[in-house]
């Protein structure tokens, strides 16, 4: 593999690494399968690239998607809150309906090009050469935020958030509305997945309204192999895990292609790698008990 496919590896698993936060907090930290974040995600970019092809700030644009990705959450936790429908058909809803409000944002086109339009990657253009600028953009960007979702979930509300995924019925016991932990996690959770939006169509120059297929997978294919391979305890392990998982995921991607596997088998491949990082922990421990079968053992 080339040292420029690596470059862009690194760049993308990095970008992609704000999504996968995203969905590690509802998947993994409130133990609730959204799948919402198809939609938010072309949310973050549909509301960015507006914003920066009207001459807007990208910076303030990714600000503005977050937003809009937060108020996404909110209303998928309160189908399921208020309303008691199931938090999986509460996301497919939510999925669904954001399909036509990106259009309408989007004023109806599929696709808003942001060629020669300033983008969040220019940051460092005048102090660093071509390919490096982006690399350490990205890389201030997910340092960021780490830092300060670390720094959130050490609270007394992060923790209130954290217990509700893991024990529902005591966090209540202990009179905290779970309900309000629910809303401000998917909330949360999809703001992240919207601004990591907003940068994608910053990196690739476009936003499209079918940029979003497939995200779930691809941000669960992140944090599972984090996991997997980098561990899931302590909580700052856990977060570096799923930034590392996500890198890692795009190397392998790169990888794949560069030997020539078509393009449009990414999401086989895809599938194919969800598979075996969840079935890792049941196959490890299938050969554990082949080998204590054998002789002399």
């Amino acid at each position: 593999m080339s040292v420029a496919a690596l470059l862009g590896a690194l760049e993308l698993g990095l970008v992609y690494a704000v999504m996968a936060l995203g969905v590690f907090i509802s998947f993994r930290t409130l133990n609730t399968p959204d799948l919402t974040v198809d939609g938010s995600f072309v949310l973050g970019a549909a509301v960015a690239a507006v914003l920066i092809s009207g001459g807007g700030n990208p910076y303030l644009a990714i600000l503005a998607a977050f937003a809009a990705g937060f108020l996404a959450g909110c209303v998928t936790a309160l189908l399921n809150t208020k309303l008691g429908i199931q938090p999986l058909l509460a996301g497919i809803l939510v999925m669904l309906a954001l399909y036509s409000v990106n259009l309408r944002i989007m004023d109806g086109k599929a696709n808003i090009p942001l060629i020669d339009k300033p983008s969040l990657y220019h940051l460092f253009s005048s102090l660093l050469p071509e390919g490096i600028d982006s690399l350490a953009c990205a890389f201030l960007v997910i340092v960021l935020i780490v830092f300060l979702l670390y720094l959130f979930l050490q609270t007394r509300l992060g923790f209130a958030l954290r217990a509700t995924g893991d024990n529902e019925t005591m966090v209540r016991a202990s009179g905290i509305d779970s309900n309000k932990m629910k809303l401000l996690g998917l909330a949360l959770s999809n703001g992240l997945v919207a601004a990591a939006g907003s940068m994608i169509a910053q990196y690739q120059s476009y936003a499209d309204v079918g940029m979003g297929l497939g995200m779930v997978v691809i941000g669960l294919a992140s944090v599972i192999i984090g996991e997997v391979v980098f561990g899931a305890r302590p909580l700052w392990r856990r977060l570096a895990a799923v930034v590392l998982g996500s890198v890692l995921y795009r190397i392998v991607i790169a990888i794949a292609l560069d030997l020539g596997m078509p393009a449009t088998d990414l999401k086989l491949i895809s599938a194919v790698i969800v598979t075996v990082a969840l079935s890792a922990g049941s196959v490890r421990k299938m050969l554990a008990r082949q080998a204590q079968r054998l002789p002399g053992k």
